[in-house]
């Protein structure tokens, strides 16, 4: 059995396996979750066990490039709507941070060396520990005190944020999985919904129902008509009569527009009667389908069906006579289902690829953000092995191809990964950490366990109480705000397990890179402090 502790694989699984069935223990609702790694690899670490060279570098990148891909197509959106919000936050929180750090070294005499291992370890910031241990190198001075501090801090960081957005959420009784201001109301008139409109305009009777759409006379698809009291797919032939129920897809707003046209929308209408198999999900793989409009395939008089929905790279849409179409396109089609067999032959559509990952672009992005975040931008600093990927996710998410290589992966796919992912940063920044643990207490004592935690929680607290009371934000947005202000991936997945709103990982992007670039200039500014002083 000792010979077995010497595989560091077998030692980075059965942390894995140990932490997180110490994750799944919930007192009074509360459980440590994927973070229950972090406790298991600190024991670890203290007893000198070992895992796998480059695991945290690994995780690391994993997880900041699925978080990108997931909020890509939403972040620099909401960058401009309320990143302002979001940038203060984060530059509070570390600032507040930094501040604190500064004045116990002052008061208690602290090393400044020891006090930027501080400041790095409590705000989670590897890239903050590097800047630190190259300025002190620059300076000629020692860089053990900035590892001591770092190692006794980190636990702290990692922990005290973890907790802080567990708990407070349960101590305030809110759920991250209430609607937030603008999820209160159903009338997003973006929202795609269905809808049975009744006829009641004369002038369009007798008129092709599909010619009307395609002529973008209607702005919703027509995919059934009421014949016989049943809802049946829609045919070339079908016109507009009096008193017709036509069974629409469309954005609300779009939808209202149409019946105001076309007459009124029925209330309770019988739309249980669509059949399953009238209906279906299709790829397209076929490349002399891409590139070409709806208007130019006419699928309804050419193959008998309707296009009512397209899903892209993740986002689903109503799409209209000038949409083109793509290689890849997930389309929901409605038809008789001899008509669907025969478009899905056509298509060249397997099933089994709707939900493929393309691992050329997984690796292909992952490989261009660690290269990206090996860039010196100014004086050393560079975006590291978080901030690279990062970046590159991001703008892959919002751009959905850069060439070959696609911003988007399945969402299951990707949450996995996620979990899994930042369960390997945690095993190996756990063992790291916990080697010195012990050590460090015995050199240096209670009062840098005080100051780790002041600055883990007073920027938490001074950070919330700023983004709810003043700037406005939800509490989901909060959190994860916090998170990237604390540049806290741990924190996040504690987050992320317990809801699946995107807002929370959104605004841990925005806060992100600013902390990130404080950090790494404060650390080298307390060195300095140590140089001067």
């Amino acid at each position: 059995m000792c010979n077995i502790l010497t595989d560091s694989l077998f030692v980075l699984f059965a942390i894995l396996a140990i932490g997180l069935a110490l994750g799944n223990v919930s007192i009074k609702g509360i459980s440590l979750g994927s973070s229950g790694v972090l406790f298991v690899a600190l024991i670890a670490g203290h007893y000198h066990l070992k895992v796998p060279e480059g695991v945290t570098g690994i995780g690391t990148a994993l997880f900041v490039y699925c978080v990108g891909l997931g909020v890509g197509n939403r972040f620099f959106g909401s960058l401009r709507s309320q990143g302002s919000r979001l940038l203060l936050m984060s530059a509070v929180i570390v600032c507040m941070g930094w501040c604190i750090t500064l004045i116990a070294c002052r008061l208690f005499g602290i090393d400044y060396g020891v006090g930027a291992g501080v400041f790095a370890g409590a705000c989670t910031s590897t890239p903050g520990l590097a800047a630190a241990l190259e300025a002190a190198e620059t300076a000629g001075q020692a860089t053990s005190p900035i590892n001591i501090g770092y190692g006794l801090a980190y636990p702290f960081g990692v922990i005290g944020v973890v907790l802080f957005v567990q708990v407070l959420p349960r101590l305030l009784k809110k759920s991250l999985n209430e609607p937030e201001k603008q999820e209160r109301s159903n009338s997003d008139p973006n929202r795609i919904v269905t809808r049975v409109i009744r006829i009641q305009n004369n002038t369009l009777i007798g008129n092709n129902i599909m010619t009307a759409i395609e002529n973008g006379l209607l702005q919703c698809r027509v995919t059934r008509v009421m014949k016989n009291d049943m809802l049946v797919p829609l045919n070339s032939e079908d016109v507009f009569e009096d008193n017709q129920q036509l069974f629409v897809v469309g954005a609300l707003s779009l939808v209202e527009r149409d019946a105001a046209l076309l007459g009124h929308i029925v209330k309770d209408a019988p739309k249980s009667h669509r059949l399953k198999d009238e209906m279906a999900e299709v790829l397209i793989l076929e490349p002399s389908l891409s590139n070409k409009t709806l208007r130019e395939l006419n699928t309804l008089s050419n193959y008998g069906i309707v296009v009512s929905r397209i899903t892209r790279l993740g986002n689903t849409f109503v799409p209209h006579g000038d949409t083109e179409i793509f290689r890849n396109d997930v389309l929901t089609i409605v038809g008789q289902p001899e008509d669907i067999k025969e478009f899905k032959i056509l298509c060249k559509h397997r099933s089994s690829a709707i939900n493929a990952t393309d691992i050329f672009s997984l690796a292909a992005g992952v490989a261009l953000g660690i290269a990206v975040g090996k860039i010196e931008l100014f004086n050393g600093f560079s975006l590291g092995t978080a901030g690279g990927p990062l970046l590159v996710s991001l703008i892959l998410g919002h751009l959905g191809h850069v060439g070959s290589v696609v911003g988007y992966m399945p969402r299951n796919t990707r949450v996995m990964l996620m979990e899994f992912a930042l369960m390997l940063f945690l095993a190996g920044a756990g063992v790291n950490g916990g080697a010195t643990l012990i050590e460090t207490l015995r050199e240096q004592g209670l009062t840098l366990c005080v100051v780790g935690m002041l600055v883990t929680l007073l920027p938490l607290l001074i950070g919330y109480v700023l983004s709810r009371k003043i700037l406005g934000l939800s509490l989901a947005e909060t959190l994860g705000g916090i998170c990237g202000g604390m540049t806290s991936t741990p924190a996040l997945g504690a987050i992320t397990a317990q809801t699946d709103k995107q807002s929370p990982v959104i605004a841990y992007a925005t806060a992100y890179p600013l902390a990130l670039l404080l950090m790494t200039v404060l650390s080298k500014v307390l060195i300095m402090c140590g140089s001067l002083l």
